[in-house]
């Protein structure tokens, strides 16, 4: 459901579609989850990004615990198996690439797994952060420093970075 093109939306434009048509290009600004973009259509027209920047983080607020924890988990894990084997989306791809995720040392790789696979095990769901303005090692650091936290405080984290996501993805799309 991204985008298939570069050209650039206008908020206009983005109002004015029908809602098989606003889900189909909005669909994925939350990784995989288009039902954020169905909910949002709700509070058409959006004047700013911001407004629909914020109809979409409300619909995600007003989701249950088990939409929530679905969004979460439909994130890829950072320079996992998906990454590894060329199958994240398009947008997943360009921001881990801009982290330098895809240039991970032997050491760094093995770390960000063993780092991945405990924080899985710990909370049940993937490590989400917002990559843009991190390196490789901020982002081990803050990987490592946030398995110290409790699930409920590390649910409320990954739904604020997948919101910031989001942001920078409205931003690349409507510019």
């Amino acid at each position: 459901m991204a985008p298939t093109t570069l050209q650039r939306d206008t908020l206009a434009t983005l109002s004015a579609l029908s809602k098989d048509a606003f889900v189909a290009r909005l669909g994925d600004i939350f990784e995989h989850s288009p039902w954020v973009a169905e909910r949002a259509w709700e509070k058409r027209p959006f004047t700013t990004i911001d407004a629909l920047h914020g109809a979409m983080v409300a619909a995600v607020d007003a989701a249950s615990e088990a939409e929530q924890l679905a969004l979460i988990c439909a994130h890829p894990e950072l320079a996992g198996k998906e990454a590894a084997a060329g199958t994240l989306t398009r947008a997943s791809t360009g921001e881990q690439k801009g982290a330098g995720l895809d240039q991970c040392s032997a050491a760094e790789y093995a770390r960000l797994t063993a780092l991945n696979a405990a924080y899985r095990e710990r909370f049940g769901f993937p490590f989400i952060v917002a990559v843009r303005g991190h390196t490789r090692q901020s982002i081990i650091d803050a990987m490592a420093e946030r398995l110290q936290h409790a699930r409920e405080a590390e649910i409320a984290e990954a739904l604020r970075q997948i919101g910031r996501i989001a942001a920078w993805r409205l931003a690349d799309l409507i510019g």
